[in-house]
């Protein structure tokens, strides 16, 4: 796989549909085709009103070009920006992303908000604001935003602040990344899993989790000096982590093991 050094600055959809072809799954130019093709009808939906812009925009992605979620939720393709726009399937997040982008072209602003394990959108039209749920188009209240959470992380979490702060294209690429490597460890497609690993640490250089996630992958690939690296950089710099005295073990073990990556 050839190295693609992600940029500060970026350019939705453009990146998204890069990234995926770069990890060999959707094709850049039928990406691109498909979005432009979509990207110039949105425009016939334009009226003065914003609030009615905004409901028109809604009906047509969902019940005129038939936007959804995808069966396979979990899946790559879910995840693949590129697939999203060429199938009118994805996840939470390309769904969003797609919708936000498209919305943008009629001067309205969709804003995502990252919840855990899910992505929502935010409008904000006059002093009315509305959480709108990328898999379906519906409203959703405060108190269902908190039922998201509370499914996500247990009936005990509590709903942040935080979490309607709008984030920026980075932020949202890098939750499209996290989800891509899901779906390819979930498929068992270990290589494309590592090179997620790999972009994210270009942004992130001090998660350390992302060592410990590429440690794990690269162990299933049988490439046990690079998965012995990330083990021993976790362990150095995160002496107080809950789970050390865990990876201390896994760290053991590899030592024992033998290297059969190419």
């Amino acid at each position: 796989m050839t190295t693609l050094t992600l940029k500060d600055s970026i350019q939705l959809p453009e990146m998204a549909f890069e990234i995926s072809q770069h990890l060999g799954f959707s094709k850049l130019e039928s990406a691109k085709w498909a979005w432009l093709e979509i990207a110039g009808s949105v425009l016939s939906h334009y009226v003065v009103d914003r609030h009615e812009r905004l409901e028109g925009l809604l009906h047509w992605f969902y019940q005129d070009l038939g936007f959804c979620a995808r069966e396979s939720y979990f899946s790559v393709e879910a995840a693949d920006l590129g697939a999203c726009v060429t199938t009118r399937q994805g996840n939470s997040t390309t769904l969003a992303t797609v919708l936000m982008l498209l919305a943008k072209q009629l001067d309205l602003e969709l804003e995502p908000l990252l919840l855990p394990g899910t992505t929502v959108l935010c409008s904000r039209i006059d002093d009315k604001i509305r959480y709108i749920d990328p898999l379906t188009g519906d409203d959703l209240t405060r108190h269902e935003l908190h039922v998201l959470v509370r499914g996500e992380l247990g009936n005990g979490a509590g709903f942040k602040s935080s979490y309607l702060k709008p984030v920026s294209s980075k932020r949202l690429i890098s939750r499209m990344i996290h989800e891509l490597k899901a779906g390819s460890i979930v498929s068992h497609q270990f290589e494309p899993a590592m090179e997620c690993c790999n972009l994210l640490l270009q942004w992130h250089s001090d998660d350390l989790n992302l060592n410990r996630e590429r440690a794990f992958i690269a162990q299933q690939l049988g490439c046990i000096s690079v998965a012995a690296a990330d083990l021993k950089h976790f362990v150095d710099n995160s002496p107080h982590d809950p789970v050390i005295e865990l990876v201390k073990m896994q760290l053991k073990e590899l030592k024992g093991k033998q290297e059969v990556y190419h």
